[in-house]
This record gives C-alpha cells, structure tokens and sequence, in this order.
C-alpha cells in the first residue's frame, strides 16, 4: 500500500499543478479594420467632373472612381479632316511644334482673293468695304470663270474675301464687284485668287496658377485623351473633334479620363469631390484591399502571459452572435498603446477570413480557442 500511495501521489500532484499553470481565458472587445490602404494615384491631372463610387463602398479592380473633366476641341469650320498627326496619349505641344497642329481641316471655301480697292470704281460707295458683305467676283481672263465670296478682312485700301462659291485656279487675276450682275458702277476691286490655308486644329490653352499666391498663370501642357474624327472626314462647324486633359500621360500610354481602382477594395477616402482639381500623381482615392482586412484588440498587460503571437482565437460579431470565426494572431505590439484610463495594453493584430456580414469598423469580441 505504502509503494501504491508513492506511486499515485506524485501523478495527482503532477495533474494538480499542470491544472494551475494552464493559461487563463482571454476575453477582449475587438474592431475590424485594416492594416494597410491602397493609393490610388492621378494618372493626368484635371478638374473632377464625376465622383462615382462613395466611400465604404466595394469596388472592383479597373471599376471607375472618379471621371476627369475634359477639355473638347471643335471644328471651327465646315470642311474635310486633312492630316491628323496626333495619337492619344501624345503630348499636344510636342505634336504641335512638330507638325503645326495635332490636324488640320481643309475648309470649304478653298480659295481666297486678295484685292484692292485701288482698281474700284471711283466713287464713296465703291471705296468704302464692309467686313462680312457679300461680293461677286469674275475672273479677268476667262468672264465665265464666276464666283461669290465673304470679305473676311479689311486695311486701309486692302481687302481680303473668302471664296464660297466657284472653281479658280490659284494665281488667277479677278474683280470684285458689289452685285450678282457686275455693274462696272458697283466694282469693288481687284485681285489674286490663292489657295486658303488649311485650318490648324491644336488644343485648348488651359491656364493655372504657378505663383503660391495665386496671382501668376501659366498655360499648362495637354496631352491627347481621344480623336473623334478620321482623315478624310467631312465636319461640320461646332462638331467635336478631340479631347484632351492637363498634364503629361506617362510614356504616352492614354490611360483615360477615368481613375480607376487598381486592385479589389474598399473606398476607404475620396479627398476631391465634383468640381475639384487635382494635379497628376495626387492621391485620388484610398481604398483598403479585400486582402488587409484584420482585427486589432488591446490586450491587458495582464493577459499578455496568456495570449502570444500564432495562437488561434475565435472572434465573434457583436451584432450576430451567430458569425464566429477563426482567427491567428500576427502580432502583439512590443510598445505600449496611449493610455486612454483603461490601464495599460498592448495592441494585438488578428488575422482571419472575413464574409459578407463584416464591415470595417464593426465591434467583435475576441476570445481564446478552447
């Protein structure tokens, strides 16, 4: 009996103190959040014409945040597209050092007549010339070679008349006269017909503040978003034929005027609202990536004999008592938090794997695993 009782006290005693050295329950309020944001930075700078996610909304990688504002060119003149030198993507000054414009429109009044009144009819009426009226012209050489023009310029005793009506050949000698008959009392002057230069299509000028207090503006460079129109092409005046944004596009790759998410998220800020401007490379949008979602709880010093990094806890919503999940911990803070007059505690950062039914910022009650 004596040997059985040796035998059988030592284990008891074993049991005991095993018993009393287990590791006490840890209980501790929690908050859903994330450990790291993704920037979402301005690919080209420009005035916010759209907001069109909200912040804490779930966003897809390539969904549109915010749309940009463009600046939209239009034919200033009827006529056929002649040339179009610039891609999107391209920098529209350095296109149009190069080229003169990002294209060109061939109008169509293709001719011009630049006459004098020297060689009108002597009277006051003859030698006084009105910017915009209409006026008739014959060639000198060949009286069936007839035309109808617009005076688009007049200096001194020069004046200069688009030719809308008519076939010409550049260089060819003609009168101008103020009626449909040619009345030798109503001749105007007389003239060269030349070939009416191309019309340059090159982007806004678009101006900024370049001093701190705002009172020096400097034009800001553009670069090409889109071409509405292809060479070739017939345009009316007043349709669109291109658009561009402030800035430079990086490696002449046209990214768009939308900003978009780069990864799967959450809208975590939106700093510029409609009718803001942002410059390229600012910061557009926060989210927080579908991959950063964590728990972070302050752990008593007390308990920080009880939980250690890598143990496994269960974490609970306190909506729903229901949604429990299994969490690790990552880290422990080895630096004390701010007291807030709770005591003294340890920030601890718990991974798992979230469902529909989490939001960031959501209370959960985190408990050690049985």
């Amino acid at each position: 009996m004596k040997a059985l009782m040796k035998t059988v006290l030592p284990a008891v005693l074993g049991m005991a103190l095993a018993a009393g050295a287990a590791a006490d329950a840890v209980s501790v309020e929690g908050r859903v959040t994330a450990d790291t944001q993704q920037q979402v930075y301005a690919p080209i700078g420009g005035m916010v014409s759209d907001v069109r996610v909200k912040v804490g909304q779930a966003v897809s990688e390539g969904e549109a945040l915010l749309s940009l504002q463009t600046n939209k060119v239009y034919a200033e003149a009827d006529g056929t597209i002649r040339g179009i030198f610039g891609e999107p993507g391209d920098a529209a000054d350095a296109v149009e050092d190069r080229y003169g414009a990002v294209m060109y429109i061939e109008t169509d009044s293709l001719y011009t007549i630049s006459a004098s009144t020297e060689y009108a009819y002597s009277s006051t009426e003859t030698k006084t010339i009105h910017v915009g009226e209409t006026v008739y012209l014959r060639a000198s050489g060949n009286q069936k070679r007839t035309g109808v023009g617009r005076v688009t310029a007049v200096s001194g005793t020069k004046f200069t008349a688009e030719i809308t009506q008519g076939e010409f050949i550049t260089g060819e000698k003609a009168y101008v006269f103020r009626d449909a008959d040619y009345t030798r009392t109503l001749k105007l002057g007389y003239g060269e017909v030349t070939r009416t230069a191309p019309l340059a299509v090159t982007a806004p000028v678009v101006s900024s503040n370049s001093s701190t207090n705002g009172t020096q503006n400097t034009a800001s460079k553009q670069s090409i978003v889109s071409i509405a129109v292809q060479d070739g092409q017939k345009v009316k005046r007043g349709e669109l034929l291109m658009e561009t944004l402030t800035g430079e596009f990086d490696g002449l790759y046209m990214s768009g005027a939308d900003i978009t998410a780069p990864c799967d998220g959450t809208v975590a800020s939106l700093p510029y609202g409609q009718g803001t401007t942002l410059a390229k490379n600012a910061v557009a949008a926060l989210l927080y990536t579908s991959e950063s979602m964590c728990v972070t709880a302050e752990i008593p010093e007390e308990n920080l004999r009880d939980l250690h990094e890598g143990d496994r806890v269960q974490i609970e919503l306190s909506t729903d008592e229901t949604r429990r999940y299994e969490g690790t911990v990552r880290m422990i803070s080895g630096v004390a938090s701010e007291d807030t007059g709770a005591g003294v505690t340890f920030t601890a950062i718990i991974d798992f794997t979230p469902d529909d039914a989490v939001r960031y910022g959501s209370t959960v009650l985190v408990e050690t695993a049985e």
